[in-house]
């Protein structure tokens, strides 16, 4: 029986395009009918057309409130309340995101619906950003939050004792200021991508109204010229780059080992930005995946050591992976470990290793398997302007190594690069953007730059990237490390910076090199009046390294700059500090 065509002879196309319309219709399914409905209405609206005399359309359901807040220390936090913003609007949802920096703690407590992403930045602290916004939820005069339907997701790294406490912490306290959870609080680990998306999507279902069963089909169009703003090659999607350069910066005589890495990538969306960091996933040491595996009896098992190799962490010591190491083997000493502070004192200078060596027992390739999480990327700050340096990316990595317990131990990503890769071997790297740690918009901007040891690396690409701009902003470098002869890193480069007047000016503190030890909080205090100077022309400052030493430090040293501006008046000089942090004139890229 010939096909009944559903296109007229006198539709306005030719014989021959009828032909193939008819065709490709009586072929498809009325789902797939239904989507080219809507595709082709999409197209009409993005061209500014208007269809014909056509009945008019329902009126559209009103789009439901939400309210986004995020609290973010390396940008995770921020990334998955970004893109559950843009899966909202798909739903018909009418949703904002907000920084906890920039939250209104009484207007977030009359918001109708609220999703919350928080991260727990070291051992169980808010991110930086998001500190005042925390300790404001959690004192007494906090406002009611009755009627609030809210979910809240946590971030967090088992290797910390507090694991995900500041996202625990703000689900209570909602709880008990009258929210209504409508969604239960979920605990990821830093594998969360796959968990955060499904809770997401169940989040988003239960704040949804009630509407009549209507079928919806969603058509994502975007309109010339529209760009796709979701990053190519991030931590679930790494792409694979040759190792280029290789470069032990330190002299002959350092106890240091830092270590100058090259990496190129021919892909042009391979893009970041200077103060962005590079993701990379490294491999395990061979030597300490052959010891592990001997010590639970499958020493010889050649698959399981090539997954021990790449892809599980053999090193870090989890509160759930101890609780579930004692459940399995019924050993009540190891269950002790969870008691008090008995973990947090253990994990302090043992490995992974130490636990089946000290609590040894025999386990099936499965066991131990089961016992360990994925092995997790190491993020560095990019050392390198993408315009200074095209389709390269450049990393200052130092090399970590350590004796405890009668064992050498050693950084599982830094020996990864310093022993076990050569120029020409490819590493999957990937891309972190730190959309709080970049240079001025306007190239104009005195930038006050602070860090010791790696912690100079973003430093390079900003004045890499001012070099290759013309930018005509001031720049001021403060660089800390052990020994001027040895342990100066990028010296020549700086020098040559300084003469070509990129760099304006430079202050070192080598702190081995008198008798008393010299930082880089003592050279910012002897500056301090030409410090405050820069500050008064708008300068923006920056700080990179160790969170806990020199980061910490600076910052108090900071705040008695600004208190010594305002008459010794060191509330006034924090004040201020938070002033500079939130216009975006502070910013800091600890670890």
């Amino acid at each position: 029986m010939p096909a009944v065509p559903f296109l007229p002879k006198n539709a306005p196309f030719t014989a021959e395009e009828i032909d193939v319309l008819n065709g490709l219709v009586q072929r498809s399914t009325p789902l797939q009918r239904s989507w080219l409905s809507g595709f082709l209405a999409g197209l009409d609206a993005a061209q500014g057309q208007v269809a014909g005399a056509v009945a008019p359309a329902p009126a559209p359901r009103a789009r439901e409130p939400l309210t986004i807040l995020y609290g973010s220390e390396s940008g995770n936090a921020e990334t998955l309340a970004l893109k559950a913003k843009k899966l909202a609007a798909k739903q018909n949802f009418d949703a904002k995101v907000v920084d906890m920096a920039d939250a209104d703690l009484s207007s977030l407590a009359k918001v109708k619906n609220l999703i919350v992403y928080i991260s727990t930045w070291g051992e169980g602290d808010p991110p930086q950003r998001a500190e005042d916004f925390y300790k404001a939820l959690l004192a007494e005069d906090a406002p009611r939050f009755e009627g609030v339907r809210f979910a809240v997701l946590a971030l967090g790294d088992t290797a910390y004792v507090n694991f995900c406490q500041t996202g625990r912490e703000i689900d209570t306290r909602l709880e008990a200021l009258g929210g209504n959870r409508v969604h239960a609080r979920q605990d990821l680990d830093l594998d969360f991508q796959k968990q955060a998306a499904a809770w997401t999507d169940k989040a988003l279902e239960v704040l949804a109204p009630a509407e009549p069963a209507t079928t919806v089909v969603h058509v994502d169009f975007k309109g010339p010229g529209a760009e796709d703003d979701e990053e190519r090659f991030t931590a679930e999607n790494p792409i694979e780059a040759e190792i280029t350069d290789l470069i032990n910066l330190n002299g002959t005589g350092s106890s240091r080992e830092t270590w100058h890495a090259e990496f190129a990538v021919e892909d042009p969306a391979f893009v970041y930005k200077p103060g962005d960091a590079i993701g990379l996933y490294p491999e395990n040491d061979p030597e300490l995946a052959d010891e592990l595996l001997e010590v639970v009896g499958l020493s010889g098992d050649a698959a399981l050591k090539q997954k021990l190799l790449r892809n599980l962490d053999i090193t870090t010591v989890s509160r759930p992976l101890v609780d579930a190491y004692a459940k399995l083997t019924g050993r009540t000493d190891v269950a002790k470990l969870l008691e008090g502070d008995a973990l947090a004192r253990f994990t302090a200078d043992h490995q992974l290793i130490d636990v089946f060596a000290t609590y040894p027992e025999k386990l099936s390739a499965d066991q131990l398997a089961g016992l360990l999480r994925p092995l997790p990327g190491r993020l560095y700050s990019v050392a390198s302007s993408l315009k200074a340096h095209p389709g390269e990316a450049h990393l200052c990595v130092g090399a970590v190594r350590w004796s405890s317990h009668g064992r050498t131990r050693k950084g599982v990503t830094s020996t990864y690069l310093a022993d076990r890769r050569k120029v020409g071997d490819k590493a999957r790297i990937y891309i972190k953007p730190n959309r709080h740690f970049g240079l001025p918009a306007d190239g104009n901007t005195p930038i006050i730059m602070i860090g010791a040891g790696t912690g100079v690396a973003p430093y390079r690409g900003f004045i890499e990237e001012r070099a290759e701009n013309g930018d005509s902003g001031k720049s001021w470098l403060f660089f800390g490390e052990r020994n001027f002869s040895y342990d100066f890193l990028y010296q020549l480069e700086w020098q040559d910076h300084l003469e070509s007047g990129a760099l304006s000016r430079i202050d070192v503190a080598f702190s081995r090199d008198q008798p008393e030890k010299i930082y880089v909080q003592h050279r910012l205090w002897e500056r301090r009046d030409e410090i405050q100077g820069w500050i008064a022309d708008g300068a923006h400052i920056y700080v990179c390294g160790d969170e806990k030493g020199m980061a910490k430090d600076v910052d108090a040293t900071l705040v008695k700059i600004l208190a010594e501006a305002a008459k010794s008046d060191e509330d006034a000089g924090r004040a201020k500090l938070k002033e500079l942090t939130k216009a975006g004139r502070y910013q800091r890229d600890v670890y």
